[in-house]
Formats: C-alpha cells, sequence, structure tokens
C-alpha cells in the first residue's frame, strides 16, 4: 500500500495536526523543516508523496522539486500561503502536480492526497496484489516471497528493489529510476549496488541466474521483470 508522506514545512504547530490527521487515515508521516533536512531525508528514504511548503527558511519548495525532479517523478503538493497565479503556474512547470493555498482545511487535504495518490499509483487496496513469475510468487502487502511454495528469505533492500520490479512488471525501468525509488531520490549509493542486488535476486529466484528468465537486463537502459499476467 502506498502511504509514505514527507512534510515539509517550517511550522511547527501545522506539521503536528497535518501528521495527527494523515496517521488517522493510516498514512506514514515524515516531516521536515527546511530544505537541508529534506534533503537529507530524501536521500535516506523513499516516499510516496510529498506535501512542500514553497517558503522555507533556507531556500524554497521550488528549489527542492526543481532538484527532486532531476532524479524522482514522486507526486509533489504545494502548499503555501503565495497564491497568485504567478506562483501557482511556477509549481507546475517545474513538475509540481497539484498546489494548495493555505489557509485549508484538513478535509480538503485529505481529499487531495487521495485523489493524486490514485492517479499516481492507481487504485491500491489494503490487500495489495501478488505478482508471479515462474515458481515465484511476490505478496507487496505482506512483504513475502515464495518459490515452489517454500519461503524466500530477502533483505529489506532485496525486497524493496523486487516491488519496484513487480509494480512495473513489463515495463523496463532505467537504472536511475530504481535507484532513486529504492535507495532514495539524492542516495549516492552506486549504480554497481544495484548491479550487486539484481544478481542476488536472480540467485534466489532465477533457475540460472546466469541467463535469467524473468529478472532481465534491458540493454543501455536497466532491468526489466518478465511476470505472469
Amino acid at each position: 500500500m502506498r502511504n509514505n508522506i514527507l512534510i515539509v514545512d517550517d511550522d511547527e504547530d501545522l506539521t503536528f495536526v497535518i501528521t495527527d490527521m494523515l496517521e488517522s487515515y493510516g498514512y506514514c508521516v515524515t516531516s521536515a523543516a527546511s530544505a537541508e533536512e529534506a534533503f537529507a531525508i530524501l536521500g535516506d528514504r523513499v516516499f510516496d508523496l510529498i506535501l512542500l511548503d514553497i517558503n522555507l527558511p533556507d531556500s524554497t519548495g521550488f528549489e527542492i522539486c526543481r532538484e527532486l525532479r532531476r532524479v524522482s517523478d514522486v507526486p509533489v503538493i504545494f502548499a503555501s500561503a503565495r497564491t497568485g497565479e504567478t506562483d501557482r503556474i511556477a509549481g507546475f512547470d517545474i513538475g509540481g502536480d497539484d498546489c494548495l493555498p493555505k489557509p485549508y482545511s484538513m478535509a480538503e487535504l485529505i481529499s487531495r492526497v487521495k485523489a493524486l495518490m490514485r492517479r499516481a499509483y492507481g487504485r491500491e487496496t489494503a490487500s495489495g496484489r501478488t505478482v508471479t513469475f515462474g515458481d515465484v510468487s511476490v505478496d507487496i502487502a505482506a512483504r513475502s516471497v515464495t518459490r515452489k511454495g517454500a519461503p524466500v528469505t530477502l533483505s529489506l533492500k532485496e525486497f524493496d528493489l523486487l516491488a519496484c520490479l513487480c509494480e512495473h512488471a513489463g515495463t523496463a525501468l532505467p537504472k536511475e529510476k530504481l535507484l532513486s525509488e529504492v535507495w532514495g531520490a539524492f542516495s549516492e549509493v552506486e549504480p554497481s549496488t544495484l548491479t550487486v542486488h539484481i544478481r542476488w535476486l536472480r540467485e534466489k529466484l532465477e533457475d540460472d541466474p546466469a541467463s535469467p528468465k524473468y529478472i532481465k537486463t534491458v540493454y543501455k537502459v536497466g532491468y526489466i521483470l518478465e511476470a505472469e499476467k
């Protein structure tokens, strides 16, 4: 289930209220009060949506979004008292997905969040979905993998990588996107780390890791999972 949200806003009282409300709806919320703090968090974690204030003590939400769009397509909602047409257009031009003027009601915020999540990820349910390929079954929501009916032990990153491939099964994913989705938008992880994790997944899930049937390399692009329809 897609439910990890990052709030970037230096208004502590508002952030507390928003966090409490979103968590009551089942979202997992992390907050940052500055651009520096946001970049540090984004370098270490992956989020499904970002609620981004335009005015920050050390930068602007525009700058964060501009840098983010170099490496990630995570949905971004701008929230700000700057409600002029120029600011709204600027936000959309640099990659923002929605703009919410302050002050706003919590009901409107949760409605915008749900709507953007649906547009970005489809109508996912709490039960998630199971993806199969060969004798492997991956339950994304339960974070469990079986092969020939027996459990397969994966590290956290191995599973996150496999889940990302499963969620985009049949689509060739660039290495940059996989690194961003699994290790964080501003992570300094080397591409070789991705290569090693792909090799580990093949060793655990493919009959012949040297000639994979499902987790395939796409020349000059990245990787693709060819799963059953």
